[in-house]
């Protein structure tokens, strides 16, 4: 089994790094590396980029992540600050719903009907009133956040000349510019306004509210129906979208390989040791990134996600049997891919019967003559001797050609 391993490898290298099993020279395979680099860049970039074809679970379903916090919230505000998120800048043109069915128009997929039923009540409460409310709070707000300031700096030098007053220290040596009673007028001053202030956006917060846009909003996020469909949605598309993004990804990737696949086999049994070095490359290069998305899957799609719930529910906290889980299973599946391409990709016994028809080396592909034991390219011995009558036959065909007798190609 080592040797065999050891055997894939050399021969990988070798048709990396050789054209008609001659070696590169350094020029030439600088330059095949920078070629090598330059696709495996744009591949990834072609991968990223249709994997982002498909609508993400945030784009199907926009209004999940606030309609979520909505309801987890506890403050007693937090009607009128869902309400203030409703009402966007200025600058803003578009409304609230043209902005979720955007994500139609670029990607594939369907935007949550509940989700924009939430934008049209949304775009409902953004009016000229609404906003103007929010603008006054706004400034009321900002002039309680100068008066605390204000009275930050007053309560400093109201404490430090009380201080001096009571040392006895003469009023021409102190630092602070206003008296101690001064300095009181003022706080009580700017704490009645302040209280004022807050009065009037209490009532300012609770008329925004009443109004009847506004309620029927409310009346939309407290439907816990309403949310539980957007919430169910949101939960599968997230569960479904790494395999929808590897069946994307596969779909870039896939014809790729196919059409490397197919052009090195062509060059190979036609003798074309560039096009057949390039086409390796290639050939290697779009299997990296599907290999690497393959085991990201593993890891993060649904497989993850059936293996995770299925330990949840079976042994409750003890998540860590996920990762031995994994361990088994990884590798069972590495397994069976080797096992793929051994026996139907790189199969030896095709490989050499599809050579023997078009008189070609069966190891390098080249040309031979139908008389030639070994091959004039690479030196590989093309015979057998056969196990039954002892007589030279072809080398991994399935029977000899003298007697018929069925050939062990483990033994060969």
């Amino acid at each position: 089994m080592l040797a065999r391993i050891k055997r894939i490898f050399r021969n990988f290298f070798r048709k990396s790094r050789t054209i008609n099993n001659e070696p590169l020279n350094k020029v030439s395979l600088v330059v095949i590396v920078l070629i090598d680099i330059f696709i495996l860049i744009n591949v990834f970039t072609g991968i990223d980029d249709i994997s982002r074809w498909y609508i993400s679970p945030y784009q199907a379903y926009p209004c999940h992540s606030e309609w979520q916090s909505y309801r987890a919230g506890n403050n007693q505000d937090k009607d009128y600050n869902i309400i203030k998120k409703s009402l966007p800048s200025k600058f803003s043109k578009l409304q609230q719903e043209e902005i979720y069915r955007q994500a139609e128009s670029e990607h594939l997929g369907k935007v949550s009907q509940t989700c924009l039923n939430y934008a049209q009540y949304k775009d409902k409460v953004n009016n000229p009133k609404n906003q103007e409310i929010v603008n006054i709070v706004e400034n009321k707000e900002f002039k309680i956040n100068e008066l605390n300031r204000a009275n930050t700096k007053i309560r400093a030098q109201y404490d430090s000349t009380l201080l001096e007053k009571i040392a006895g220290q003469p009023r021409g040596q102190s630092i602070n510019q206003v008296s101690a009673e001064k300095a009181k007028i003022e706080l009580d001053k700017n704490t009645r306004n302040i209280s004022t202030l807050e009065k009037e956006i209490s009532n300012l917060k609770k008329e925004l509210t009443d109004k009847p846009e506004s309620i029927t909003f409310l009346n939309f996020l407290q439907d816990k129906n309403q949310f539980d469909k957007v919430d169910k949605g949101y939960k599968q598309a997230s569960f479904w979208y790494p395999t929808i993004q590897l069946a994307f990804q596969s779909l870039f990737l896939i014809p790729l390989i196919v059409l490397a696949l197919s052009i090195h086999r062509f060059a190979m049994g036609r003798g074309y040791g560039l096009i057949s070095l390039i086409s390796w490359h290639l050939l290697v290069i779009f299997f990296i990134p599907l290999i690497i998305k393959v085991f990201e899957f593993l890891q993060f799609g649904a497989i993850f996600e059936f293996i995770f719930d299925f330990i949840q529910i079976l042994f409750g906290g003890l998540r860590f049997l996920v990762s031995y889980l994994y361990i088994l299973f990884i590798p069972l599946i590495g397994f069976g891919i080797i096992k793929f391409f051994q026996k139907i990709v790189f199969n030896t016994k095709i490989q050499a019967s599809n050579r023997f028809q078009k008189l070609s080396c069966i190891r390098c592909a080249k040309k031979i003559r139908n008389n030639d034991t070994y091959c004039p390219h690479c030196g590989y011995h093309q015979y057998v001797e056969c196990p039954n009558c002892h007589n030279m036959t072809y080398k991994y065909l399935s029977y000899c050609k003298h007697c018929g007798y069925s050939q062990d190609i483990g033994n060969l």
